[in-house]
């Protein structure tokens, strides 16, 4: 048997926080005497907790001391202490992450979080974990197919569409189960999130009382605009009127679709009682399950919904580099940067295509402080020309002009033995600090650290962290 971690994984999502813990059985599959290769060969659920409301002092503020509360009850019943778990996870999503105060409340777990992977995910990133947790990627690569995921919360939708295995688009709506919130009790309106009075839709006031028939038109409404995210419904009027400011989404038709949240359990599981979460989640779920624009595609059942963001915990593998690099004024180590990767398409585009699907996706690791520290992954080519290297690095020294301006180091990773080549190339045409290194391969959603320079400065020590998703 092969080493074994204990991994953790806490999700603080706009509706929920939950907690899991697994234990992780890691292999080397390298050949003898080569560099390993670790890989997570099984993967075993110990302890789900239960699924607590997330705790608000208001719309805009998380209750910091609530969740670390949460977080501290859910490890004691699980019999675990925070010293035991090797690795994890701590990911802040959806509306959440959009709190005034949500750097407070990854202060406030960092006993629990230690040396993880540590995020608040933006809708980009949230729709990547969700669908990779669902196993939407796999299932695209296995049937090579094109399938689009809604991962469906309490305050967004968030898109993820793979083709053969590979991220092509991103987005989010602003269509959720929590949107309107309703007293279990009286069955009078709580809350009403200005979102439903942009969209146009009709809702009730808050003190007012609602039923199922008052709220059908509302709810229609936001099927709508799924329906014509997945190109299964004409025009895009519904689906603009939901858009998240500064996302966008060009609808394509698909023949597969999934769904994860909280509402994806109330699609093929839903409670009797429509108010049994004070919310629209039982009815949105009905409504979807209902829809003839969805029952006319095929539908991946995924082995998560609710937990989907978040099932399993971050995984260390530990590697080197390739031994053709290039670094510049670089101060090592470096921890816990997100990889953005791009696709083969866009990889290989002209110089200006290049740059503008980069600067397209430095958006998906930005904070409410702005742009974060990234690393460009890459594919690379065997045997480029010169003219290749040099249009590669034209279009990757422009493209991650916004993060040099931010004040952050550019990094790239390239699969292919060419990063000495592409830095030297690069060199010329980007000032001060440069990183590229190679023989690495990683996946939108993982995260790397760097440490410094070993053999006489011609490698470098690397660590993947991957969410450990269920497969």
């Amino acid at each position: 048997m092969g080493e074994q971690l204990l991994s953790v994984g806490i999700d603080i999502g706009t509706s929920t926080t939950q907690l899991i813990l697994s234990r992780l059985t890691l292999e080397n599959r390298a050949a003898p005497f080569t560099v390993p290769r670790v890989a997570i060969s099984d993967r075993q659920v110990l302890y789900r907790s239960d699924i607590h409301f997330t705790p608000l002092l208001s719309d805009t503020v998380i209750d910091a001391a609530g969740v670390r509360d949460i977080v501290a009850e859910e490890y004691r019943k699980s019999g675990f202490s925070p010293h035991q778990v090797d690795t994890g996870a701590v990911i802040i999503t959806g509306e959440t992450a959009r709190k005034e105060n949500a750097r407070e409340v990854l202060s406030a777990l960092s006993e629990f979080a230690g040396d993880f992977v540590v995020a608040t995910a933006g809708p980009d990133l949230e729709s990547i974990l969700a669908a990779r947790g669902a196993g939407v990627d796999e299932y695209s690569r296995e049937h090579h197919t094109t399938i689009l995921h809604f991962d469906i919360g309490g305050g967004t939708a968030n898109l993820a569409q793979y083709a053969h295995g590979e991220l092509i688009a991103t987005g989010c709506l602003d269509v959720g189960g929590r949107l309107i919130k309703i007293n279990r009790d009286s069955g009078l309106v709580d809350y009403v999130s200005p979102v439903l009075a942009r969209a146009g839709c009709q809702a009730p006031a808050v003190g007012e009382p609602c039923t199922p028939e008052g709220l059908r038109p509302v709810i229609q409404t936001m099927v709508e605009a799924l329906e014509q995210a997945a190109g299964l419904r004409p025009g895009r009027d519904r689906l603009d009127a939901f858009l998240t400011a500064g996302t966008s989404w060009t609808p394509e038709p698909v023949g597969v679709v999934s769904f994860s949240g909280g509402v994806a359990d109330c699609i093929d599981n839903p409670p009797e009682n429509w108010l049994a979460y004070g919310d629209l989640g039982v009815l949105l779920g009905r409504a979807i399950a209902a829809s003839p624009a969805f029952q006319r595609v095929d539908r991946y059942r995924g082995a998560e919904t609710i937990r989907a963001t978040v099932v399993g915990a971050g995984s260390h593998a530990t590697d080197l580099s390739g031994s053709t690099i290039f670094y510049r004024d670089v101060k090592f180590p470096l921890k816990n940067i997100p990889i953005l990767k791009l696709t083969a398409r866009e990889e290989t585009g002209s110089a200006e295509e290049l740059a503008a699907a980069i600067r397209d996706k430095l958006s998906w690791y930005a904070d409410q402080g702005g742009l974060v520290q990234t690393a460009l992954a890459l594919r690379g080519e065997k045997n480029p020309t010169y003219d290749r290297v040099r249009t590669l690095a034209q279009g990757v020294a422009a493209g991650l002009r916004p993060l040099m301006d931010g004040g952050f180091l550019p990094i790239v990773a390239v699969e292919a033995d060419q990063a000495k080549a592409l830095g030297q190339a690069m060199a010329s045409l980007v000032s001060g600090p440069l990183l590229c290194l190679d023989g690495v391969g990683m996946d939108n959603g993982d995260y790397l650290d760097i440490g410094a320079p070993v053999a006489g400065g011609s490698v470098l020590p690397i660590v993947i962290k991957t969410i450990a998703f269920h497969k």
